[in-house]
């Protein structure tokens, strides 16, 4: 992904129109399983083609595994952590140019999603930790290293 006005810029991560309505459909739509594992495995093999190492990611699925632990106990608490994955995220993409801005764009949006209603928000979590979950798999089964 790249700003076409200027070949010497840095990169940088937009969702085109069919991105946005297929991670939409992933999140929202519970019978979306083969849209999820189509998406994640496209979206994969790209990262790990811009150079996306697992460890540069890793810190994010794990505060995503906590959360999916804590939604037992207290659904506020890990609704407001699920919140703070958004500046957790900017702040990975800033530092690590290499396939981060991308997953960002793609889990930001996703975050959006799990959050806009209140009473769908516990089934999309567990949509979005699934989506995530497959993305890095395709990362790793396309070749990303740790």
């Amino acid at each position: 992904m790249y700003n076409p006005r200027n070949q010497y810029k840095k990169p940088v991560a937009v969702l085109s129109k069919e991105d946005k309505k297929l991670i939409s459909q992933i999140i929202i739509d519970k019978n979306a399983a083969g849209t999820l594992v189509s998406y994640a495995d496209r979206l994969g093999k790209q990262l790990k083609e811009e150079d996306l190492k697992a460890s540069q990611i890793r810190a994010v699925f794990d505060e995503v595994r906590q959360i999916e632990a804590l939604w037992l106990q207290d659904e506020e608490k890990a609704l407001y952590r699920v919140h703070l994955l958004k500046p957790k995220l900017a702040y990975r993409a800033a530092r690590e140019k290499k396939g981060v801005p991308a997953l960002k764009e793609v889990l930001t949006l996703a975050i959006d999603l799990v959050v806009e209603k209140r009473e769908l928000a516990k089934e999309r979590f567990r949509r979005f930790t699934e989506f995530f979950e497959a993305i890095i798999a395709y990362h790793k089964a396309h070749g990303g290293k740790d």
